[in-house]
């Protein structure tokens, strides 16, 4: 005869029989424990606030298909560095919208040292010496064909962009630009860029490179930003990195270690957590994350038809960086970011 159930242990004591006794929402079930415990935090000190700047004055121009963000003037930018300060995040990171009568096949705005990188990274250190800034080194937002360097027919010339880099490294390191982010997946040119930057005195000046860029359809929003969508004739897939591809991280990553990058970058972020996680990890050296624009963009755009909720998945989008071994995190989120942090 079976055994009448009310002899059987009680749902409790079963569990408890499973679990050891072990109750994992102990911990979970209230703020105070949960923010006691929490193993993964994201603070402003990990934040880098990318800002378009634009030529000439006045508003603040919109970019469409990344609401909330601005093209703006050079005392936009200033007034954005001090803003940045006063949240505390540390560092700025400057991208021009190079007007089109300033493009030409070899990019050779980016060497006027009054080009409007130039121009507000001087305005920014006169102002707000105390707030880092970050220059990116690449032809692209000054060619006329959208490519990051110097082409022969359909053919990007990897020496001769790599020249072009290193003299426009310096240049923004004479403006004041104290870390600069090599972004074209050139062969070499850390190597050369720290040759020059030493040579013209610039011993100092960061490189985070940006070691595992892959060829992403995530940047479409970014290339409006800056002018060059609509100028690019082909794809840059004979230079930037294949997504199924892993190991071949570890290799460029170690590569710029080895050529005298301090830091080094995974671009795009949340759809290659598992590379920031890999080089974080096996190289040990401080590992950021860029937060495209085209990632940006899509959790804004679900925030605004009412899918999701904007600051939740804001938070949690960054948190993810950090848990996968991120030193820091490139958004566009972070003023919006650090004023929620200052709010806690």
């Amino acid at each position: 005869m079976s055994q009448p159930s009310s002899s059987l242990p009680s749902i409790s004591e079963r569990i408890d029989a499973a679990t050891g006794g072990l109750r994992m929402r102990r911990l979970r079930q209230a703020d105070w424990s949960r923010r006691l415990v929490r193993e993964t935090a994201i603070g402003v000190d990990d934040l880098i606030w990318p800002i378009f700047v634009r030529d000439g004055d006045g508003d603040p121009q919109a970019v469409p298909s990344m609401p909330g963000v601005f093209r703006l003037s050079v005392e936009g930018c200033v007034d954005a560095a001090r803003r940045a300060r006063d949240l505390g995040i540390p560092v700025v990171a400057l991208f021009p919208y190079t007007d089109g009568s300033k493009r030409d096949e070899s990019g050779s705005e980016a060497l006027n040292q009054a080009n409007l990188v130039c121009t507000a990274s001087r305005a920014i250190k006169a102002t707000v010496p105390e707030v880092g800034i970050l220059c990116d080194v690449a032809l692209d937002p000054y060619t006329s064909h959208g490519h990051d360097g110097l082409l022969d027919g359909e053919r990007i010339l990897n020496d001769e962009t790599v020249d072009m880099l290193c003299r426009q490294a310096v240049v923004q390191a004479d403006a004041g630009c104290d870390i600069i982010g090599p972004s074209d997946m050139m062969d070499g040119r850390v190597a050369c860029i720290r040759a020059a930057l030493d040579a013209a005195g610039h011993r100092d000046t960061l490189i985070m490179s940006y070691a595992a860029k892959y060829a992403s359809a995530f940047y479409g929003p970014f290339r409006d930003a800056v002018g060059s969508g609509s100028m690019l004739k082909g794809d840059k897939r004979t230079y930037q990195m294949d997504c199924g591809n892993s190991d071949e991280a570890i290799r460029e990553a170690a590569q710029d270690i080895a050529e005298g990058a301090d830091m080094i970058m995974v671009k795009p972020g949340m759809p290659y957590l598992d590379i920031v996680s890999r080089l974080a990890g096996e190289l040990g050296v401080p590992t950021f994350a860029y937060q495209t624009s085209g990632e940006y963009a899509m959790i804004v755009a679900a925030a605004q038809n009412g899918w999701l909720d904007g600051d939740r998945a804001m938070m949690e989008s960054l948190a993810a960086f950090k848990r996968a071994g991120a030193a820091g995190v490139l958004s566009y989120f972070s003023p919006q970011v650090a004023e929620m942090l200052r709010g806690r």
